[in-house]
C-alpha cells in the first residue's frame, strides 16, 4: 500500500502540470459535448499510460543490466525531478489559446499519439522520473508502485474532462496557475526524498 500510494501521489505530480496533453484534454471539455471529451480522455489516458510503462520497465531493464547505473540513476533522477518541478512552479500557461481539435477520431488517436509519444521532453522527463524510483523501489514492491502512477493518469484525465464540462465558466489561467504550483512543489518533494534514498 505505501508504495501504491507513492506511485499514486508522484503520478498526479507529474500528469497534472498543465503541459500539452492536458491543454488537448481541457480544450475538448471546453468546446466539445462531454461524450466526445470523454473520448479524447480515454484515448490520451491509454498512451500516457503506455508511455509509463515503457519509461519505467524499459529504464528497469537496463537497469538489471548495469548495475553501477542504479546510483547514477537516483542522482540524476533526483536532480532532474527537482529541476521538472522548479520549471512546473514558473510556468504559466494560457488556456486561452485556442488549440485545434479534430473531429474525426483517427485524428484525435494522432494528435493524443502526439502529444505524449512525440513529445521528447515528456519522453526525456519520464524516463528520468520513472527511471530514478526504478533503481529506487525494492524489486517486489515495483508492480504495486507503477499501478499507483497507472491509476493518476486514469482519475486525473477523467477527472479533468469531468471539471472542465462542469465548470466551463469558472476555469481561468489564475486557477490553472495554482496547480502547476501545488503538483511542482510535490515533484520536488518526491526529488528530494529520491536524494535522501541514495544517502
Amino acid at each position: 500500500m505505501e508504495f501504491l500510494l507513492q506511485g499514486l501521489v508522484l503520478g498526479f505530480g507529474y500528469v497534472a502540470p498543465i503541459g500539452m496533453q492536458n491543454l488537448y484534454v481541457i480544450n475538448s471539455a471546453l468546446r466539445e459535448e462531454r461524450l466526445k471529451a470523454y473520448r479524447v480522455a480515454f484515448t490520451t489516458i491509454f498512451f500516457d499510460i503506455s508511455l509509463a510503462l515503457a519509461c519505467f520497465f524499459g529504464i528497469g531493464l537496463l537497469l538489471d543490466k548495469v548495475s553501477f547505473l542504479k546510483n547514477a540513476m537516483i542522482i540524476i533522477g533526483s536532480i532532474v525531478v527537482i529541476y521538472i518541478g522548479y520549471g512546473i512552479i514558473k510556468s504559466s500557461p494560457d488556456i486561452t489559446k485556442e488549440v485545434k481539435l479534430e473531429k474525426d477520431y483517427f485524428k484525435i488517436v494522432r494528435d493524443t499519439f502526439t502529444v505524449t509519444w512525440l513529445n521528447p521532453q515528456a519522453i526525456i522527463d519520464g524516463s528520468l522520473l520513472l527511471g530514478g524510483y526504478n533503481a529506487y523501489v525494492p524489486e517486489e514492491y515495483k508492480i504495486y508502485f507503477i499501478l499507483g502512477f497507472c491509476m493518476a493518469s486514469f482519475l486525473w484525465f477523467t477527472s479533468l474532462t469531468t471539471i472542465m464540462s462542469l465548470f466551463k465558466a469558472k476555469i481561468n489561467n489564475r486557477v490553472i496557475k495554482w496547480i502547476n504550483i501545488i503538483c511542482g512543489a510535490i515533484i520536488i518533494f518526491f526529488g528530494i526524498k529520491l536524494a535522501i534514498s541514495l544517502i
